[in-house]
């Protein structure tokens, strides 16, 4: 892992290699030389520009703070949508102090009304349709958190359940457009609200979205260590806690897979999938515990993304062929497209992991053109010649906003 005393060059060179890049390859994706990249690892050169420095980023999988942690996040968030930095700023400063300092109110909503305005809210995040989420999740925050200090002592806990599941929306929205550090900062609001509601199962929901984030930030170790520890606390526990605990602990089962499988330890990915594959047999078809999707079709959905991930894209595809998509969110079903694309990639199946992604944004288009992944594996068929002149694939390019 990398050093606070790293050097920016130091840095770049860690997470290229990580990724398994080479100098040339690296210089590829972001439009630069083996020079340019050699000089910028040697600190023969500096990146003062932010947009190159996101570039590589970018590339690289991380956040710009990894890179560069002494440039501040209004920067690198400068360009982002409007209800990006509204959620953003609802969430700074607790937003709790407002609500304690002022008189109570009993205009902020009824239990009806935020449990209404809560599954709409995750009506949208499943649709991926961020900008119409976001504003909902601002008012909702602001008034739930003026509720709980409001309401009659015998609401409280309704209330502060509604309040966990909206700071767990928030997280879900946050991490699936790449803002990690406001992403962690919900999913922590989550847990303690949780907590406060005293419901272990939302407990452990919170602690899913937390490893999420931390999977989605590439910080593996951590995304492992959250979902193991929850599984371990909670799973010889289940008989007594119930199919919606059930859930929970099944789609923490899931982000072991993936965070072993990006860390290349085949063993336990697999393991954590066989684990989850037991659960889902429990829990059923047809299920939304806490908005996890877990089930049968979601445990098939993740070992394809962990056969993916592993480097076994003729296995991801076999298992992809086999899954049936229909009864999944516009969420879901965005995200296997991705991985299909990325297994298609992976067998140098330019044309079909092009048609894979332009499937996938016409079910999410807004997940699909802030994707980390999605800009990656454009840059990776732009390299290719005989790709580079497709006009749809252009097009798309900059949808997502990659440089031609």
């Amino acid at each position: 892992m990398t050093e606070p005393t790293q050097t920016l060059g130091e840095r770049v060179a860690f997470h290229r290699k990580r990724r398994g890049l080479s100098q040339v390859e690296l210089g590829r994706l972001i439009g630069r030389s083996e020079s340019w990249v050699s000089q910028v690892e040697r600190n023969a050169r500096k990146v003062d520009r932010l947009s190159v420095l996101a570039q590589v980023a970018d590339v690289l999988g991380v956040p710009v703070t990894d890179l560069a942690p002494d440039v501040p996040t209004e920067a690198v968030a400068s360009e982002s949508e409007p209800w990006r930095d509204a959620l953003r700023l609802a969430l700074t400063g607790h937003p709790a102090l407002s609500a304690v300092a002022s008189a109570p109110t009993a205009d902020s909503g009824t239990s009806e009304d935020f449990g209404e305005r809560t599954e709409q809210a995750w009506t949208l995040v499943h649709g991926s349709r961020y900008s119409e989420v976001g504003p909902l999740l601002v008012s909702l925050i602001a008034d739930l958190e003026q509720a709980l200090r409001s309401v009659p002592a015998d609401q409280r806990t309704s209330v502060a359940e509604a309040l966990a599941s909206v700071y767990q929306a928030a997280a879900a929205v946050l991490a699936k457009v790449d803002d990690m550090e406001a992403a962690w900062l919900a999913s922590d609001r989550a847990l303690f609200t949780a907590e406060a509601a005293g419901d272990v199962a939302l407990v452990a929901a919170g602690q899913f979205r937390l490893a999420l984030a931390m999977l989605s930030a590439g910080r593996l170790q951590q995304a492992q260590h959250a979902a193991t520890t929850a599984v371990t606390a909670l799973r010889p526990r289940l008989p007594g806690l119930g199919i919606e605990a059930t859930s929970v602990v099944g789609a923490l089962c899931l982000v072991r897979a993936v965070s072993a499988a990006r860390a290349s330890d085949r063993r336990t990915a697999w393991q954590a999938i066989g684990d989850a594959e037991e659960l889902a047999a429990t829990v059923g078809a047809g299920r939304n515990d806490f908005n996890t999707e877990f089930g049968p079709a979601n445990v098939a959905l993740h070992e394809v993304s962990v056969a993916v991930d592993l480097g076994d894209a003729g296995d991801a595809l076999d298992r992809a062929a086999r899954i049936d998509t229909a009864g999944l969110s516009p969420e879901r079903r965005a995200r296997f497209l991705v991985d299909v694309a990325r297994a298609h990639a992976q067998r140098r199946a330019r044309g079909d992991a092009l048609s894979a992604l332009l499937e996938a944004e016409q079910v999410a288009p807004e997940q699909i053109r802030d994707h980390p992944k999605v800009r990656t594996l454009v840059r990776d068929l732009l390299q290719d010649l005989s790709q580079r002149s497709d006009q749809e694939l252009r097009a798309l390019a900059s949808r997502c906003g990659v440089p031609i």
